[in-house]
């Protein structure tokens, strides 16, 4: 049986919340086989981010050279740089592969830990001309000029509401041409959310390196981060992490939502 071949490109996350440890539980239990170019190593854990420690440039992109290399790459999803160093060079390698690639720009910890600096948000540039989708939060879109700004150099985004006011949270899908799709659900109530951006966005690379277009993958991946979060195992004192290893629903490939 053929398993889409997941390049996750992030920093990782002590505490297993988000980071490289939700990307790979994400990835494997939509069936897709998860390969990792580490970013940046962290001390975290539900109530913050301790320390970080950044991996060296040139050690990031031979991670990544090995998988593309051997293995090979269906999809490509990128999460915590690092540096804006890291991120012209991710972006150096990942041109002309022709790969889907799903940006996830992230830039604070759902405990509120700042995870990149101006420099490295400014250097994002480099990553969106490549995305197949860019997933923002509310926060890191407005940190990235705003949806013009996305749209005005080609970037497809799906606008998160998470943040946004309200019972009903609605995710809008966006392109240079105007709205091509949206998802309206009611809130889901709890403080077990860390990693539902690194979850959604892996989730949405897993459904493109299958084949998946870019709307239903992003349905599909919407209906496991809300399966995640309605079982998350209640673990830690602060924002804990979510349950995907318990929404076995989803393991077929065929599940998209």
């Amino acid at each position: 049986m053929k398993s889409p071949r997941i390049l996750i490109v992030a920093g990782s996350d002590s505490g297993g919340g988000a980071g490289i440890q939700a990307d790979i539980k994400t990835v494997t239990m939509l069936g897709g086989h998860a390969m990792t170019a580490v970013t940046a190593i962290t001390a975290q854990n539900t109530v913050g981010v301790q320390g970080v420690h950044p991996v060296p440039t040139e050690m990031v992109v031979r991670q990544m050279c090995s998988c593309l290399d051997d293995i090979g790459v269906d999809a490509v999803k990128l999460g915590m740089i690092g540096s804006a160093e890291t991120a012209r060079a991710v972006a150096e390698v990942l041109q002309g592969l022709r790969l889907p690639v799903v940006l996830d720009p992230v830039m604070v910890a759902t405990s509120g830990s700042v995870l990149a600096d101006a420099e490295t948000i400014a250097a994002f540039g480099h990553l969106v001309a490549l995305a197949a989708v860019v997933t923002p939060n509310l926060p890191e879109l407005a940190a990235l000029s705003g949806l013009d700004a996305l749209n005005g150099r080609g970037a497809t985004v799906l606008v998160k509401g998470g943040h946004a006011e309200g019972e009903v949270v609605t995710d809008r899908l966006i392109g240079p041409e105007g709205e091509i799709a949206r998802w309206s659900n009611p809130r889901i109530h709890t403080s077990h959310t860390h990693g539902t951006g690194c979850t959604l966005a892996s989730a949405i690379a897993t459904g493109l390196g299958a084949g998946v277009d870019l709307p239903a993958a992003i349905g599909r991946a919407i209906a496991f981060v809300r399966a995640s979060l309605e079982r998350a195992p209640g673990l830690g004192q602060g924002h804990g992490p979510m349950g995907q290893q318990f929404a076995t629903e989803f393991r077929s490939l065929d599940a998209r939502g």
